[in-house]
């Protein structure tokens, strides 16, 4: 497999991942009134950072930037096509054996990064630890990560067919 085969094909299944988990918070939005990350807010918080503000008293008391829903939504698939990439050291040629222990490792495993990078930098504190109910905020978060790493096994086996 090419280097350019191997990038359209973790692109696609980075892009196909977070749209599954996309179509599963909307479903959960409407059908459970769970509401989702609005991501205006992470758009807001990246276009702060070349101002050199990183971390936020709370991200949603911070000015609304232009352009940050717009910007919000390509950092969510970008990251998606990252989270995608972190497959490929996997043992087994991933790409070409999908398997969904991996899968759920790097998706499972990414709640890190909110965790600990977003949450605090948006003022919600470690693990939403300043949040109204941090237990019910951090549930979710497993659950989405649980359900972008169903995303990405499923991508995967249908890229793979390709």
């Amino acid at each position: 497999m090419t280097i350019l085969e191997t990038t359209l094909r973790v692109a696609a299944i980075g892009v196909i991942a977070t749209l599954i988990l996309d179509i599963f918070n909307l479903a959960r939005a409407k059908f459970a009134n769970v509401p989702s990350l609005n991501f205006a807010l992470v758009g807001r918080w990246v276009l702060w950072m070349p101002k050199g503000k990183f971390l936020h008293q709370t991200i949603l008391d911070s000015p609304a930037m232009r352009f940050e829903a717009i910007v919000g939504w390509t950092i969510h698939y970008a990251i998606g096509i990252a989270f995608a990439a972190c497959l490929l050291p996997f043992p087994g040629r991933w790409l070409e054996t999908v398997t969904v222990i991996p899968s759920l490792i790097v998706g499972i495993g990414g709640v890190v990064a909110p965790f600990f990078i977003m949450q605090p930098s948006f003022g919600f504190g470690f693990a939403a630890s300043k949040m109204p109910a941090p237990w019910t905020a951090r549930q979710r978060s497993v659950v989405s990560h649980f359900v972008f790493g169903l995303g990405l096994y499923c991508a995967g086996s249908v890229v793979a067919q390709f």
